[in-house]
């Protein structure tokens, strides 16, 4: 396999990140990584600049991780795997890489002189929080190099182990500004065990922002992503922001899926097997493209907003749900969906 000549996940450039004889590969014969190979390299670098940063709400990532056994068939990140002759399917799901000495060295950047202490996103290529992180607890180290500098950060997830983190989260709340994102597309839990079947339950994750909440972090969700005819309805749209209020959560932030080469692929295959009534009106609604119109995007977003407005949960703010660039060809527009929005509907956002 190559590991050199790589582009982060967030698609940095980033040559020679890995050497060739700095990886080990481990394998683990106990449930939860039954099945998993987990290849234990020391990065060169861990603080990546993002390309593109102007229309971004943030310039800086750390990724911990590469490839990740959340295995939500829809994931934007599977085609960097194929940066390291690893499958995009399955391989993406089941390699993981794990980026041993990021503590030490996201600690030794941030002291550099070069560093000027710019917001860091974290979870915007894979999650920070999944399950490998309970036995390489990269974290609690991350958030502790954080802290002592007071730097400024973020962390989007779909794990409830940042919930073993909780302190740190809040001793770093005192010194800096930092920004926690839950994400939940949907409530229902047949779609989720298919869909996202590695991750914890919907409905876990959002007794993981009540907890936030409840012990001072202010936790949004994103709301993401909204699949088109499967979690669109706006029955169903309802359910999943009534739940979200219900959590305590700041504010939600929907997006619709977007389809990625390597995610595509994926995603078509899992469609083909569960749904496949549903193939010909996915060609029509992204007729070959990545994201779907602008027209569904606003209804959406439109109907999701009037939810919230409805169940008390405070207006989308601009640069809340940092870690979450806007999508680099929307534009603004008036939502309309379950009745008409009179005020603007910011842009569709998308994950990296």
């Amino acid at each position: 396999m190559r590991w050199d000549n790589l582009t982060d996940g967030d698609g940095a450039a980033a040559p020679a990140l890995f050497a060739a004889d700095a990886v080990t590969t481990r394998t683990f014969d106990t449930p939860e990584f039954r099945g998993i190979t987990f290849h234990e390299i020391r990065a060169r670098s861990i603080v990546n600049r993002v390309p593109g940063a102007s229309r971004m709400p943030f310039e800086w990532t750390v990724n911990p991780y590469r490839g990740c056994s959340h295995a939500c068939v829809y994931c934007f990140a599977r085609k960097t795997h194929s940066y390291l002759d690893l499958d995009t399917g399955l391989g993406f799901d089941t390699q993981i890489v794990v980026k041993v000495n990021a503590p030490e060295l996201l600690r030794r950047e941030l002291a550099s002189g070069r560093w000027r202490g710019e917001h860091i996103a974290m979870g915007t290529n894979v999650d920070c929080y999944q399950r490998a992180e309970g036995r390489y607890r990269l974290m609690p180290g991350i958030l502790t190099a954080l802290t002592e500098r007071a730097n400024p950060f973020s962390i989007l997830t779909k794990g409830t182990l940042i919930l073993r983190d909780l302190e740190l989260l809040r001793r770093a709340s005192r010194v800096t500004d930092i920004g926690v994102s839950v994400s939940v597309g949907f409530t229902d839990p047949d779609l989720w065990r298919t869909v996202e079947p590695g991750t914890p339950s919907p409905q876990r994750r959002l007794e993981a922002v009540r907890t936030l909440t409840d012990h001072g972090i202010p936790c949004g969700v994103l709301m993401a992503p909204v699949i088109p005819f499967l979690s669109d309805s706006p029955e169903q749209l309802r359910a999943t922001v009534r739940a979200v209020a219900a959590a305590g959560a700041t504010s939600v932030t929907p997006l619709v899926l977007h389809l990625r080469p390597g995610a595509r692929e994926w995603f078509t295959a899992w469609l083909t097997h569960h749904h496949p009534r549903l193939l010909r009106r996915y060609d029509a609604l992204y007729e070959g493209g990545t994201y779907a119109p602008r027209w569904y995007q606003r209804r959406i977003t439109g109907m999701v907003h009037e939810f919230a407005d409805e169940y008390g949960i405070g207006p989308y703010r601009a640069g809340e749900h940092r870690g979450v660039p806007d999508r680099p060809d929307a534009d603004a527009g008036a939502g309309a969906g379950a009745g008409a929005v009179a005020a603007e509907v910011p842009d569709q956002l998308t994950l990296l």
